[in-house]
């Protein structure tokens, strides 16, 4: 196993002040690691191998506080670097170990780490991936109050911890398990890059999905919230118009809404294709899609609804920040109507298909809605349907209002 010292150069000019450097020996080989931290005789001692603070002089106090900060730090490197290279249980030598300490920090901290990835993703055009890396990242941030963490710290007590953060700030299990699972990922490909040893910090808290809870409200709300006047206020209405917009085409997700382009609505049928799942879907055109669509002049754009208004231009981007809004002018909509379900696009999509279900349609043409364990199954279903019997469906939805 190598050993590593701190060790102390004196200045060949008397008076100036001398070096620290590191110190490695392995199999009888020294190298040496260098530094640009300086220090007069007097402040180091060679016994202890530490930093001597001055009692008078808070400037000078102050500067040697900070290298004595950054020692420990390179010391706790470099003592993981060299644990990785034997946990490896394969010969290595001194240079190896060298080059193992002086390796840039973003491999061995989680954020930079993590950052790197993220950015990865974006290069290859996977912007769902960052996303979703980010929200986890930006959770544990706020857990680890922007400290960071090497990648060899993170073991079951921090994700335990973690877990009892996330708990007690009334996040639920899937959002839990959410986060838990994508900073697992982040965690293994880290083991395969062979920059930690693999110790299993996430077998101790929950990465499974629970059944969600259902969410939906009944017709007689829905009813309430197509009829309520709302016109003094744009942004409300246009939140409600997305919301019915949702409803009244079997729930289709915010997400698929905002992409819709004028050229898929023809000869009278709707046909898009998911984009969470990449199934293909149609969907008869009804006179109250008609009315929400004519009601938002959309110009020249592509788009059939006025979600993603500059067309080209981060157009994600705009999506994101338009669903944010809807469904925060829905959560205070809902309340002023007393609909106890916090009101969301996801409750219009929930919505129907309970609604669908308390009307005795077969669950084979609703699959269920949201009742399923698992999307697979869901899809299951949906990929074996007619669409004129999910038609026949919506159109007896829409006759209830």
């Amino acid at each position: 196993m190598a050993t590593i010292k701190i060790k102390f150069r004196p200045s060949s000019v008397s008076g100036k002040e001398g070096t620290l450097f590191y110190q490695v020996i392995h199999n009888r080989t020294v190298r040496q690691i260098h530094t640009n931290y300086k220090l007069f005789p007097s402040e180091w001692d060679k016994y202890s191998k530490r930093v001597v603070l001055p009692r008078y002089d808070d400037a000078r106090k102050h500067y040697l506080l900070e290298i004595r900060e950054k020692l420990e730090k390179d010391m706790h490197k470099m003592e993981k670097a060299v644990a990785v290279l034997d946990e490896k249980r394969q010969p290595y030598t001194a240079d190896e170990v060298v080059s193992a300490c002086q390796a840039p920090v973003a491999q061995y901290f989680l954020f930079p780490f993590m950052e790197e990835v993220i950015f990865q993703m974006k290069e290859q055009g996977r912007k769902r991936m960052c996303e979703i890396y980010s929200a986890a990242l930006n959770s544990f941030k706020s857990f680890r109050n922007g400290r960071d963490i090497l990648l060899d710290d993170i073991d079951s007590d921090v994700m335990i911890t973690y877990e009892t953060y996330l708990k007690n700030r009334g996040v639920s299990m899937n959002t839990s398990s959410f986060y838990m699972r994508n900073l697992r990922a982040i965690y293994n490909r880290a083991v395969e890059k062979e920059m930690i040893f693999q110790r299993y910090p996430f077998k101790h808290v929950y990465t499974g999905i629970d059944k969600t809870v259902k969410r939906a409200i009944s017709l007689e709300e829905v009813k309430r919230i197509r009829g309520i006047e709302l016109q003094a206020d744009p942004s409300l209405d246009f939140a409600r118009d997305m919301f019915m917009f949702s409803f009244y085409t079997r729930g289709m997700s915010f997400v698929d809404m905002a992409f819709l382009k004028k050229k898929d609505l023809q000869n009278g049928m709707l046909s898009y294709r998911r984009k969470k799942t990449g199934q293909q879907l149609s969907v008869k055109w009804e006179k109250e899609m008609q009315e929400i669509v004519e009601k938002y002049d959309t110009g020249n754009s592509p788009y059939l609804l006025a979600v993603i208004k500059q067309p080209g231009k981060e157009e994600r981007r705009q999506y994101l920040n338009m669903a944010h809004l809807v469904n925060r002018k829905l959560k205070a909509l809902g309340k002023s109507l007393g609909i106890l379900v916090p009101l969301t696009m996801y409750v219009a999509r929930h919505s129907w298909a309970s609604i669908a279900k308390s009307k005795n349609i077969p669950l084979s043409v609703i699959s269920d809605g949201m009742g399923h364990d698992s999307e697979a199954t869901t899809q299951i279903y949906l990929a074996s349907l007619d669409t004129t019997a999910i038609d026949k469906a919506n159109k007896r939805i829409l006759k209830s209002l």
